[in-house]
């Protein structure tokens, strides 16, 4: 059964709608392009920090990047 990955399918629709690259996106946060690709793909999970920052550049909530209704 696969894991559901609702944060990494948003964080990658919200950046592909801004037409940024996962290494653009990645040097935003400070970060290299492997740790966007991570986040997209469910390997891992932004902490709380990158989550706040995440909803910052994508100008949207906490609860809409994370698919909370």
């Amino acid at each position: 059964m696969k894991k559901e990955n609702k944060i990494g399918e948003n964080i990658r629709t919200y950046r592909k709608s801004m037409g940024l690259t996962q290494e653009q996106l990645a040097t935003f946060l400070q970060g290299k392009k492997s740790l966007v690709s991570n986040y997209e793909n469910g390997y891992s999970t932004p902490d709380i920090y990158t989550l706040i920052a995440l909803a910052d550049i994508f100008d949207v909530t906490i609860d809409e990047l994370v698919g909370r209704k």
